[in-house]
């Protein structure tokens, strides 16, 4: 059987794999991609992983997944999929993501690209000193147990309390920076350990921070409205949580393993283990995710205030004179409580989208590429509320596992390649580099244009990197 055999065609950006797919569908899969991409996708058996979600427990609506879709843990990465609690539905580590709201947020600037280039070299050697990454990074501050437990419950407000930003910073991001009903006290002690000196690091892998200039708008309202223009200098901040959500994942793995048998639920992969979303076990994991996804928060609020720092010293200014300003911050790795309408009637649902960012009617939705090549801003839709619980793709989605590029691709060509392309890149692990070779990754400009073809959100601004700094 080849994927023309598995995939049904819905339309040019649609593909349905039904629920007499495999024993035990309770609903169809869905996915969004073009043609020339299903090869990919069925040869790494990422479509797999979203016939299995669509197995669990209390699902509504199908399970999804979008156009950066990939191999992931439990659920494949570009999964999205809603569960209703009375009806039993499920929350699942697995449906999160170890990063807990792994994310991305985008910084405008009133700087012009020839304002810039004379000092790009400058700025990113600065960024790259006085912003701390890398493996095992620690940042300048450090934490009172106190101070960390209050940090997981207020996220970017205890960071602009403390002096990290400003009241404007957190109306710019997804929940205000914070998500009701983080309880510190179901993060583990190794998991707080972990986090400690961590806060306000960018860490590793696909994490990093990035000098852009708006290269494309391709809808001016909008774009307008979001303080975008050609030419302009847009900085891009992408992290998460750090070890302590990577803690906080593991933990609740073992303690959903056993919820799974206690209630009874048949998995069809053991890594997505669950429990009722109501249960204690449910609960408890909830509260202890929405723990880590604001220290998540407050971490990048930390990153762009050094980052303000460090561009405008670079630039020989006060940040204020730069306009250096938030557009707006997503979660990509998150499980979310929203109401949606369900047959006709509004239903609280617990949204999982691993690798897939919020794109709500009117609301940012930032989408970043590779090293070498783009990043997008669009706007969500209403047609992606109806359709895909508001949510759209994370990124361009990898196309080469980790050591699959590390062996394919040498540290001295990539960054004589990423040289000829226009782009300064400093990192803190030379290995971690070529990890993240562009080539590593789908061409964002395909998947973005299947998001925008399907009418699940609109493009408004493309974004070429002019200098990087990678963990």
């Amino acid at each position: 059987m080849g994927y023309k055999e598995v995939f049904q065609k819905i339309d040019d950006y649609r593909w349905k794999i039904p629920r007499s797919f495999k024993e035990g569908m309770r609903t169809d899969a869905l996915i969004y991609a073009a043609e020339d991409m299903l090869q990919l996708i069925y040869e790494e058996n990422a479509h797999l992983q979203v016939v299995n979600v669509a197995c669990l427990p209390g699902i509504v609506g199908n399970s999804l997944a979008m156009p950066d879709i990939h191999l992931g843990y439990g659920f494949a990465i570009g999964g999205v999929a809603a569960f209703d609690p009375e009806a039993g539905g499920i929350i699942s580590p697995g449906g999160v993501g170890y990063d807990i709201n792994c994310g991305v947020r985008v910084l405008r600037t009133t700087l012009y690209h020839d304002e810039v280039m004379p000092k790009i070299k400058e700025i990113v050697d600065t960024l790259a000193r006085e912003v701390p990454s890398g493996v095992g990074s620690e940042g300048p501050l450090s934490l009172s147990a106190a101070d960390l437990d209050k940090l997981m419950v207020k996220g970017t407000k205890w960071a602009v309390e403390h002096g990290y930003g400003t009241e404007d910073d957190i109306l710019h991001t997804e929940e205000h920076g914070a998500m009701e009903g983080a309880d510190p006290s179901l993060v583990s002690k190794h998991a707080k350990e972990r986090g400690t000196s961590q806060q306000g690091t960018l860490g590793s892998g696909n994490h990093f921070l990035e000098v852009q200039v708006v290269e494309e708008i391709f809808d001016e309202t909008t774009a307008n409205a979001f303080g975008l223009w050609k030419d302009q200098i847009t900085i891009m901040i992408h992290s998460g949580s750090r070890g302590l959500g990577h803690q906080v994942c593991t933990d609740y793995i073992s303690v959903m393993n056993q919820a799974a048998k206690k209630y009874n639920i048949v998995l069809p992969d053991r890594q997505l283990c669950c429990a009722p979303v109501n249960s204690p076990e449910g609960e408890n994991y909830f509260a202890a995710m929405a723990a880590a996804a604001n220290y998540a928060w407050a971490n990048r609020q930390m990153l762009m205030h050094w980052t303000r720092d460090s561009f405008a010293k670079a630039m020989g200014a006060a940040p204020g004179k730069l306009g250096i300003s938030l557009i707006y911050d997503v979660a990509h790795n998150i499980a979310k409580k929203e109401t949606y309408k369900v047959n006709g009637k509004d239903k609280l649902l617990c949204v999982h989208r691993k690798g897939a960012t919020r794109a709500f009617p009117g609301d940012p939705v930032l989408v970043p590429g590779d090293m070498g090549r783009y990043s997008y801003v669009l706007v969500g839709t209403e047609r992606a509320m109806q359709e895909t619980w508001g949510s759209v793709c994370h990124g361009a989605g990898r196309r080469l596992s980790r050591s699959a590029a590390t062996r394919q691709f040498s540290v001295d060509q990539l960054l004589a390649d990423l040289g000829k392309r226009g782009v300064i890149v400093r990192t803190a692990s030379r290995k971690g580099l070529v990890e993240e070779a562009p080539e590593a990754y789908k061409d964002v400009r395909e998947v973005v244009d299947v998001v925008h073809n399907s009418g699940l959100a609109r493009k408004v601004a493309r974004m070429r990197p002019l200098g990087v700094v990678k963990g």
